[in-house]
């Protein structure tokens, strides 16, 4: 499934000392005599009685201003992270439903809850308010499909919600069940910030802290709620879904931790119940009102796409979003760091050529300084913050000419280029106006093709001219095996795996924008195929 759906907005759980906290929603009252009740379509039936907004509480919510096209299970979610939903009435011709949950405090709860925070259903505001009746009396010969779903929704939701007559202020989540979520983020094509998982997670209940870190060559992120039943609805929702088209899928188990202990507030971490807390890298700690618009549920970042439906053909596009997502708001860097810390290099092979070309797979490199008296290090700026994200996390504990190099962020904000004049061996290489940056055209396919480095290579702009076998010696020249290789149809483009991902990390150094004559240079990139 492409794409986080979270249509509903989900709501927190109150304890039962706030229940009667909070006013009722203020909203126009209806008059309810005697409206023809469609139940599954056709069949009629009468609802007699009024239903007016006195304020008086009751277990039936009555529903106003639903979208046309909702379904029984969109509502009936609504009130699951308050309690168990024991009944559904949908009023389809009029937009409008009757919910009806196991008890009263549930109901008060998601009605103090909603008035706080206006409930969405397909991007539309709806309307929740007491009804005048105090439980639903449905014919359910009438109302089979909504009592088939809420069946449905029910057996589903056993194992971690209240059975009916239980007071919400219980625990809803078998007490083993954390706060803690432990987020794993798989085929991360594109960088996932930690403001894109906040912005994602809130819609679930106010997140209170974040932290992200690096396993195992894997980006992961510890979330906690205030609340285990936020947890279990993010979990339930989100699992197996994709932050952007295609990628970036989210893998979530509950941790066995049930605090989270963060002592910095900046891009790897976050505590948003204190705004006061340092940056922890020298930079000053977020201005407080920022921090304070941080702390509200409703995220500051307009990620398009990171909630909703995400159907963006280009997940670049998305992914730029989110670092332009944090322009304009002191104190919180604009698009992240450009330049990268490149150390444990191979000081008797690196060039700012090769560097260029390598890190070029994933973002336009504008210039390469290896350091003057620390040969096994260099600072390489990229175009912009994204780019040096998707650069780090790709490359950072790969084999480049036989040392596993190391990526980190620079504190550098740019690369310094030699005074005129001044011979500093070719250690420093401006390559602004290169002719080789894949990303300079916005929208360029080539941003649908950012994979991590693979044992297999994708060659395109191929002469006719240029068989298999001469593609093969070409390759092997560069001193790996050539495991395989197939043509596409056209012969314009290849596949060629190597034996190992250092030896095609080493033949795409050398052979990207080779001259294969015909005024055609080869370009080399990694594929996610295998042949």
């Amino acid at each position: 499934m492409d794409g986080i759906v979270t249509d509903v907005a989900v709501g927190v759980k109150r304890g039962s000392d706030e229940l009667l906290s909070g006013s009722v929603l203020s909203s126009p009252t209806t008059n309810m005599s005697s409206i023809v009740v469609t139940a599954n379509g056709n069949d009629n039936k009468k609802f007699k009685g009024e239903d007016k907004m006195d304020g008086a509480p009751s277990r039936v919510l009555h529903i106003r201003k639903l979208p046309g096209e909702v379904t029984e299970t969109e509502v009936i979610a609504l009130g699951l992270p308050f309690g168990k939903v024991t009944n559904i009435l949908m009023l389809k011709g009029k937009n409008q439903a009757f919910l009806e949950l196991a008890t009263e405090e549930a109901a008060i709860t998601m009605v103090n809850y909603y008035s706080a925070v206006t409930p969405h259903l397909r991007n539309q505001p709806i309307y929740i308010q007491y009804s005048n009746h105090k439980e639903l009396k449905t014919d359910n010969t009438l109302n089979q499909r909504a009592q088939a779903v809420l069946q449905a929704v029910t057996a589903v939701q056993t194992t971690n919600t209240p059975i009916s007559g239980t007071t919400v202020s219980e625990s809803a989540v078998t007490p083993a069940q954390s706060p803690v979520l432990r987020i794993i983020i798989d085929n991360m094509y594109y960088p996932v910030t930690l403001d894109v998982l906040h912005q994602i997670f809130s819609k679930f209940g106010a997140v209170l802290k974040i932290i992200t870190f690096t396993k195992n060559n894997q980006f992961q992120a510890l979330l906690q709620y205030g609340d285990p039943v936020n947890a279990q609805q993010a979990k339930l929702a989100l699992d197996g879904q994709n932050i952007y088209n295609a990628c970036c899928t989210l893998r979530i188990d509950f941790s066995k931790l049930v605090n989270l202990n963060v002592k910095y507030n900046n891009d790897k971490s976050r505590d948003y119940t204190r705004p006061d807390l340092p940056s922890g890298d020298g930079q000053p700690a977020l201005d407080p009102a920022i921090a304070a618009a941080f702390a509200k549920e409703t995220s500051l970042l307009a990620v398009p796409g990171a909630l909703s439906p995400l159907g963006i053909p280009n997940a670049a596009a998305a992914a730029a979003a989110a670092a332009a997502g944090r322009v304009g708001m002191p104190g919180v860097s604009s698009g992240g760091n450009t330049v990268l810390l490149v150390s444990n290099l191979n000081e008797e092979m690196v060039t700012p050529q090769s560097l260029f070309t390598l890190f070029g797979v994933y973002g336009d490199v504008q210039r390469v300084k290896i350091l003057y008296n620390k040969k096994d290090s260099a600072l390489i700026q990229m175009a912009d913050g994204n780019q040096s994200q998707l650069a780090m996390s790709h490359l950072n504990g790969q084999k480049m000419y036989g040392k596993i190099i190391r990526v980190t962020l620079s504190k550098h904000q740019t690369v310094q280029l030699p005074r005129e004049g001044l011979d500093d061996q070719g250690l420093t290489k401006d390559f602004g106006n290169s002719p080789l940056h894949r990303f300079k055209k916005p929208g360029s396919k080539n941003f649908q093709n950012i994979f991590p480095p693979s044992a297999t290579l994708h060659l395109s702009n191929i002469p006719p001219s240029v068989s298999e076998d001469d593609l093969r010696m070409l390759f092997a020249n560069t001193g790996g095996t050539v495991k395989a290789f197939k043509f596409f149809q056209d012969h314009k483009m290849a596949l060629l795996q190597m034996s190992t991902v250092e030896e095609a990390i080493q033949a795409l150094i050398d052979l990207h924008n080779y001259n294969l004559g015909e005024n055609h240079h080869l370009r080399v990139s990694f594929s996610k195929s295998t042949i």
